[in-house]
């Protein structure tokens, strides 16, 4: 295929422009900023027709084109388009996003600079119990002198490991060695790059109701900005992943269960989707106990 001729212009969207370098308050002391991007939904649909050739876009408009490729699986040309973040986040919330290692990023060193002292205390009501079905998340709410007293003892960590912090660097030990002193739930900050590619399967284990509270706060407001970029692709990310079901194939066999008149009970029984342990109690967590939450989704809004 032939190179385009002539100089070529930088996809520009107004929407995202406004936005570039404004920092959105989440949490106590955290933002999200939207510092630079690469391509829109144009660069999406070129890259595309890359691939098929000249005349496709008769055939197909744009929208159609990349909800295809959505529907598809076909993600090569949703890497054509970047973002680049600036992101002050709690440490704890940190040592989660940094686990998606399919983007670049450059943190604030507490080994050149002396880190703030801020620091991060849970909003009473999302102090709660260990949740029972999920093992690394919350459950029901905790009587109020426990939460009062966690967030009084959380406060008072955090300003002695400061002062401790100070004491230390006022010393001379070096700051590499100081910052030991300080909890997860001080602040750092880093330039988060990332293809929108990456950027969806990124938002879609973060905004997954599963996730922690604090960092699906942040992944909505990635979301927010990011969609601002492409609008059409990220429709087609909502519908066709985002809020979208899945169906294993002993939940296919459920389904033609419940299609032929079965209970859910008589059809997970019938597909070998365990509802009950071998002592007879309901179980709280399996793949049993999923398809019917599924099926929950699907229920009309009440």
């Amino acid at each position: 295929m032939a190179e385009p001729e002539g100089p070529l212009a930088r996809p520009r969207v107004d929407a995202a422009d406004r936005e570039l370098g404004v920092r959105h308050p989440v949490l106590s002391h955290g933002f999200v900023a939207l510092i630079d991007y690469m391509g829109n939904d144009d660069a999406i649909v070129q890259a595309a027709r890359v691939s098929y050739g000249r005349g496709t876009k008769t055939a197909r408009d744009d929208r159609g084109l990349i909800r295809y490729l959505m529907r598809h699986q076909h993600t090569t040309p949703f890497e054509m388009v970047e973002y680049k973040f600036l992101v002050r986040l709690p440490i704890f919330v940190a040592r989660q996003w940094v686990r998606h290692r399919t983007a670049s990023l450059n943190e604030v060193s507490a080994r050149y600079s002396v880190l703030e002292d801020e620091y991060e205390i849970p909003p009473p009501e999302e102090v709660r119990h260990q949740s029972t079905r999920n093992r690394q998340g919350r459950g029901d709410p905790l009587p109020s002198d426990v939460v009062n007293a966690f967030r009084t003892d959380l406060e008072r960590v955090s300003r002695d490991a400061y002062a401790s912090y100070q004491r230390a660097l006022e010393a001379g030990v070096a700051r590499e060695t100081a910052r030991l002193l300080l909890p997860v739930a001080y602040y750092t900050q880093w330039y988060w790059k990332i293809d929108l590619h990456n950027l969806f399967h990124f938002l879609l284990l973060r905004l997954d109701p599963h996730a922690q509270e604090e960092i699906r706060l942040f992944a909505a407001e990635v979301d927010r900005l990011a969609r601002l970029v492409c609008p059409i692709a990220f429709e087609a990310f909502e519908e066709f992943q985002l809020r979208a079901l899945t169906l294993t194939q002993r939940e296919q066999v459920a389904v033609r269960a419940l299609l032929e008149g079965r209970t859910p009970k008589e059809a997970c029984a019938q597909a070998g989707l365990d509802l009950t342990r071998p002592d007879g109690q309901p179980l709280k967590t399996g793949e049993g106990p999923e398809f019917l939450e599924k099926l929950e989704r699907l229920r009309p809004a009440r």
